[in-house]
């Protein structure tokens, strides 16, 4: 079990605290609502906790086939709906950096499968559109 503390900093500021290892994330409420967008933003967090997810189950899975994924990087686009006021898809766009060239055609697909199956891709509500430019 994970164990985290957050705390209200004022002016739609948090901090959490992550406790094992005492490192830390502000967040900001974005400029669109009410906030100075000078952090991430809690659903900027969630969008990029996808990204982070897919990179980290796919480089377990590589450690497995003996394939380094460091130096592969993820775009990500967060789009909001309004009513009610949600993410209504986060859209992933995966840089190889020229890796996908020299990684198995099966061993690649195998990767993005276990991307695929990372814990928030499946915590999140199927309502959230979740699309992937590998």
């Amino acid at each position: 079990m994970t164990k985290m503390k957050v705390n209200y900093l004022g002016d739609l500021r948090t901090n959490s605290v992550h406790l094992q290892s005492g490192n830390k994330i502000f967040t900001d409420a974005p400029k669109d609502n009410h906030g100075k967008g000078e952090a991430f933003s809690p659903t900027d967090m969630l969008a990029s906790s996808l990204a982070s997810c897919v990179l980290t189950i796919m480089a377990i899975k590589g450690k497995s086939m003996d394939i380094e994924l460091k130096g592969v990087e993820i775009e990500v686009e967060k789009m909001m709906t309004e009513s009610p006021r949600r993410v209504g898809e986060i859209i992933l766009t995966v840089n190889w950096n020229g890796l996908d060239q020299k990684i198995e055609a099966s061993k690649l697909d195998s990767l993005k499968r276990s991307g695929l199956s990372c814990p928030v891709m499946l915590s999140l509500a199927p309502e959230v559109k979740k699309t992937i430019h590998w």
